[in-house]
């Protein structure tokens, strides 16, 4: 396993909802850790390099519907 940890600004502090779909993240294969800024404003994101890609992590975290700051939105 190659861990690598990601860090996202949020286009907006996080809801109850959005709390939910991170809990569902942990599910999904290759992804190891989600965690939530106290502030609600950014998530750090641990995952399996060996089993996923940059691109793959952000598609899975647009997919839940977590407004995520990639650098194409930067």
């Amino acid at each position: 396993m190659t861990k690598v940890t990601l860090h996202y600004d949020l286009e907006r502090p996080l809801a109850g909802e959005d709390l939910d779909n991170i809990a569902n993240i942990h599910g999904v294969y290759g992804m190891a850790r989600v965690r939530v800024a106290p502030s609600l404003d950014k998530l750090t994101v641990d995952y399996d390099a060996s089993r996923l890609m940059k691109k793959d992590v952000e598609a899975v975290l647009l997919g839940f519907g977590l407004p995520i700051r990639t650098a194409a939105a930067a």
